[in-house]
């Protein structure tokens, strides 16, 4: 009899089959029983019949408890009323392993304690849910890029220079020399970019910010593309269009997920490009008319930022920040000193900023200044200068997290369920 997986199963309607995975639930009335069994894959009903099993089994299923382990054999019919559509008459069933005081029950539990109990938690179909369409987002991510001729290449964890600012660095001990986890990847993309072209690097980055807002998480995964020959209008463009391409895979291919979450796809059908542009200046005119305290110059958190978002049902771009709180790098835009050729998207919902990006700076002598401006070492970053030295071009690129990305997609009020364990300021286990 053919092992099969619950995601296959209307392939093999009146046919005998075997199934593997966990009780997700179970009950019985009188002579017959009902099992929500769990794969991994799916979960399907399952109908056990003491007249068909025989007393002794059926007694045995009456023992089964949440998350045991056991191998179901039996005939799929179809059933309309029956989750997914179709259900297993059950012939037979072998137990692995049956579970004992399972600590997450269908009662409500708090927060921490899910959080404590994330490694079981993962299990159950609202967090199945969410990492199914984490990982939908990542793959789509991937698929843009390739197939738009961007190459992957990795970036280093351990550095010995900053990329966004010296205060949330994580440092250790790498033999007789300080190290420090990568905030980023972008430095080493662009040296990638002016080898292959068009270049993403995607992976772990680690800031030491003291927030405990529900945005942030000291570790998170960002994917970085960097593109050679490449403007800040068109930069924009390309990040336009990888969102798009996002949304419309998650809702071609994850309408269960998007239903279990109970997600209003509706706010998700409405993305398509272009996406409205506003510069930092009106931004801060839009606030101030909102009776936000805020000048000219003051950086955005979360409040502003979910503010403006929520202004509008698509993601919105904003530009032309501040040169003093946006990174060295940056190329300043040459009508006005004063700001970046950068850009934030903010996503809508009021879920904030989920891209930032800019064209950089190929000018090796404005480099320098900036670099002694803001206390860092020039020899950590000569490698960097090389790039200004060596065929210099036009480059820009930007970074997307992943995690605020899923949260905005899946509706969620914080970023704690978007990763598989999270990290913050409080929390290094499990």
């Amino acid at each position: 009899m053919k092992f099969i997986n619950v995601n296959d199963i209307a392939s093999y309607i009146d046919k005998k089959v075997t199934l593997k995975g966990w009780v997700y639930n179970s009950r019985s009335s009188g002579k017959i029983g009902f099992l929500m069994l769990r794969d991994g894959f799916g979960i399907i009903q399952c109908i056990v019949e003491k007249n068909k099993l025989g007393d002794e089994p059926f007694s045995l299923f009456k023992t089964l408890t949440q998350e045991s382990s056991i191998k179901v054999k039996g005939l799929v019919v179809k059933n309309e009323r029956a989750l997914g559509g179709f259900e297993i008459l059950v012939d037979s069933f072998e137990i692995y392993q049956l579970s004992k005081d399972y600590p997450i029950t269908p009662k409500e539990h708090g927060v921490d304690y899910l959080m404590n109990n994330r490694h079981l938690w993962l299990r159950s179909k609202k967090q199945h849910a969410i990492l199914k369409i984490r990982h939908r987002i990542i793959k789509s991510v991937r698929d843009f890029f390739d197939n738009n001729n961007f190459t992957l290449v990795d970036t280093p964890i351990f550095t010995p220079n900053a990329a966004e600012g010296t205060s949330t660095l994580f440092e250790t001990d790498y033999f007789d020399e300080k190290a420090y986890l990568c905030q980023t990847g972008q430095l080493y993309g662009e040296a990638s970019a002016l080898a292959f072209g068009r270049h993403y690097n995607f992976g772990p980055c680690f800031r030491a910010e003291k927030s405990k807002t529900r945005r942030h998480l000291t570790e998170f995964w960002m994917v970085e593309p960097e593109i050679a020959f490449c403007n800040i209008d068109e930069n924009m463009k390309w990040a336009e269009n990888l969102l798009v391409h996002i949304i419309n895979e998650v809702l071609s291919n994850n309408s269960i997920e998007l239903k279990i979450i109970e997600r209003d796809i509706s706010k998700l059908q409405e993305i398509n490009g272009p996406f409205p542009r506003l510069s930092y200046t009106e931004c801060i005119e839009l606030l101030k008319k909102g009776n936000y305290d805020i000048q000219w110059g003051d950086d955005f958190g979360s409040p502003e930022e979910t503010y403006i978002s929520a202004q509008y049902k698509k993601p919105v771009i904003v530009y032309g920040f501040p040169s003093k709180i946006k990174a060295f790098y940056m190329k300043r835009d040459p009508e006005n000193e004063k700001v970046v050729l950068g850009m934030d998207i903010l996503a809508p919902e009021g879920f904030g900023e989920i891209i930032g990006g800019s064209e950089r700076e190929v000018d090796i002598k404005v480099l320098l200044d900036r670099i002694k401006e803001e206390g860092l070492n020039r020899e950590d970053y000569e490698w960097f200068l090389d790039l200004r030295k060596y065929g210099s071009v036009p480059h820009s690129g930007f970074g997307m997290g992943i995690e605020r990305v899923v949260a905005w997609i899946c509706g969620l009020s914080h970023i704690r369920e978007t990763i598989p364990f999270a990290r913050t300021m409080t929390r290094l286990n499990p």
